[in-house]
């Protein structure tokens, strides 16, 4: 197969690092193949690739990082801890032989099914019961809990002894671990819950307007010790801000509220070296992509398919190369059988071959997706990395 991106077959490119071969698919340019990334598994499915033969104590499941027996490239996370220093006491409020009621470490409190619970991975979604913050008093007592100039931070002795390694690196570095460099909407959302916060932008709108300033404010003080070192070739922002047909905030509520302080982030960390501002977020979040990209962001993931246009064809046609591409290979093919994996993957080719996209399934692969499917799909997926998938 040839193609204007890939190299053709029978004139293979000589191996690039993993950096170069982002870098390269990221700005549109030849590459070897596009890297092969994944995000990670459920708790449960590793229980079932386990009965299924697959040896899981030999494997490294934290996928971000690679997994070289799947062939993922590797990509370093620079470990900053962007949360609460110090974080709340735990607290066991109730607990049965079904369910735990907990308020934990982000002051939040909970009610969790124990029932399916695998390596730390629920059956089911947490009920959400109470947050530490409803007023402006609350806000102004939980700032104490982040101080940015906190040491406890970044590793020990990283300056003398991660900051070489950094600069000499030849596979991305990420600034952040996964869910670690939390968003705008993130945030709040976590600190008053999503039915509190979906009042508060109409309700206490002053206090909405210091939590986003604050958020940017206490993001950068952070960043800013490792960014004097080294420059990240990409961050993720961790938003989390849409369900399945749309937003859970309107685009005026976005461009008046976190606008301003995302544009505000996104220039600071591109000014300090940062390649790519990538945003995290499930569900649609198309309506709120203009403005993503007004603000300088340069790509989003995971493009979830059950949620509405969220198939990466449809956003590349709309928003053309200035908007990259991560994930958008839904979970539910992957489950159906080799026929349907085949039939799915093809319709990446013309993505592939134009370049800014890195396809990834498009969250952490449930258990209904056999270790032989997720295997095969893996197997294709490289053929299609590769240009050779037809």
């Amino acid at each position: 197969m040839t193609n204007s991106h890939t190299q053709p077959s029978h004139t293979p490119r000589p191996p690039m690092t993993p950096l170069e071969r982002f870098l390269g698919v990221m700005e549109y340019q030849p590459v070897d193949r596009v890297p092969n990334h994944e995000v990670g598994v459920w708790g449960q499915t590793m229980d079932r690739w386990q009965a299924e033969g697959l040896d899981i104590h030999n494997l490294h499941w934290d996928w971000f990082t690679g997994e070289e027996h799947f062939q993922m490239d590797p990509r370093e996370y620079i470990p900053v801890n962007f949360g609460m220093m110090p974080a709340f006491e735990e607290e066991i409020i109730e607990e049965t032989d079904r369910y735990l009621v907990k308020r934990n470490a982000r002051g939040i409190v909970t009610k969790a099914l124990l029932e399916g619970t695998a390596h730390g991975t629920r059956a089911s979604m947490d009920e959400y019961i109470d947050f530490p913050v409803k007023t402006p008093a609350d806000f102004n007592a939980l700032k104490n809990r982040y101080i940015a100039s906190h040491t406890g931070r970044y590793p020990a002795q990283w300056e003398a002894l991660r900051v070489p390694g950094w600069q000499n690196r030849r596979h991305p570095l990420v600034l952040g671990r996964n869910c670690s460099t939390l968003g705008f909407y993130w945030r709040a959302r976590e600190w008053m819950g999503t039915e509190g916060l979906s009042y508060a932008w109409y309700d206490q709108p002053d206090l909405v307007h210091e939590m986003m300033e604050f958020v940017a404010d206490f993001t950068m003080a952070v960043s800013l010790p490792i960014l004097e070192k080294v420059a990240p070739d990409y961050i993720f922002i961790n938003e989390d801000m849409a369900m399945k047909t749309g937003p859970l905030l309107s685009p005026r509520t976005y461009r008046t509220f976190i606008f301003p302080h995302m544009r505000r982030l996104v220039d600071f960390y591109k000014s300090h070296g940062v390649r790519y501002v990538v945003v995290d977020t499930d569900g649609n979040s198309e309506p709120l992509l203009p403005h993503l990209l007004d603000a300088g962001v340069d790509g989003i993931w995971p493009m979830e398919r059950a949620a509405k246009d969220q198939d990466p064809n449809f956003l590349r046609r709309k928003y053309g190369k200035s908007l990259r591409l991560w994930g958008g290979v839904d979970k539910r093919e992957i489950a159906k059988g080799k026929q349907a994996i085949d039939e799915h993957l093809r319709t990446f080719i013309p993505l592939i071959e134009e370049g800014g996209f890195i396809p990834t399934i498009d969250h952490t692969v449930p258990p209904d997706i056999s270790l032989e499917n997720f295997t095969y799909y893996m197997e294709q997926k490289m053929r299609l990395l590769e240009g050779r998938l037809v």
